[in-house]
C-alpha cells in the first residue's frame, strides 16, 4: 500500500515551511516538523544527529543577516511504505552579499507519526547548475 498521491502536496508544503526564517527561528514550529529521531547530512558536510541542538541552532539564525529565500523546484515523491515518503528536489539560494548562489540537490524522508507528517531524514548535496539532470 502506498501513500495517496493527494498527500504529496501537503508534504511539499511542510518541506517548504522549513525554508522559512519564521519557522526555522521558532523551536516549537521546527519541533513539530522534525521527528525525535531526525538526522541530517547537511550540504556543508556536517551531520546533525542531535535534534534539540539543531533546533536551538536554527532559532539562533535570527541574529544573523537574513538570506535570500530558497527557490525549490522539480519535486519528486516516492512512497517507501504506507506511512513514509521520499522527497527529492533541487534548490537554489540566490547570491547574497556574503557569497554566490548555492545549488543543492535535496532529499528528505517524511513519516506519518501519530497521524501527522514529520521529517526523519534530510540530506543536502551541493551541486552546480550544470550538474542538474533533466
Amino acid at each position: 500500500m502506498e501513500v495517496p498521491q493527494r498527500e504529496f502536496e501537503a508534504i511539499r508544503r511542510l518541506e517548504e515551511k522549513l525554508h522559512l526564517p519564521e519557522i526555522r527561528q521558532s523551536p516549537e514550529a521546527t519541533g513539530n516538523l522534525l521527528a525525535e529521531e531526525f538526522v541530517e547530512f547537511g550540504s556543508s558536510g556536517t551531520i546533525y544527529d542531535d535534534r534539540n541542538s539543531l533546533i536551538a541552532s536554527l532559532a539562533a539564525e535570527k541574529s544573523e543577516t537574513p538570506s535570500p529565500p530558497i527557490i525549490a523546484r522539480d519535486y519528486a515523491f516516492r512512497s517507501i511504505s504506507p506511512d513514509a515518503v521520499l522527497v527529492t528536489y533541487w534548490s537554489i539560494r540566490p547570491a547574497a552579499e556574503d557569497g554566490p548562489a548555492r545549488h543543492v540537490l535535496r532529499s528528505s524522508i517524511w513519516r506519518r507519526i501519530r497521524g501527522r507528517w514529520q521529517m526523519i531524514f534530510h540530506q543536502g548535496t551541493p551541486t552546480t547548475p550544470d550538474d542538474r539532470m533533466v
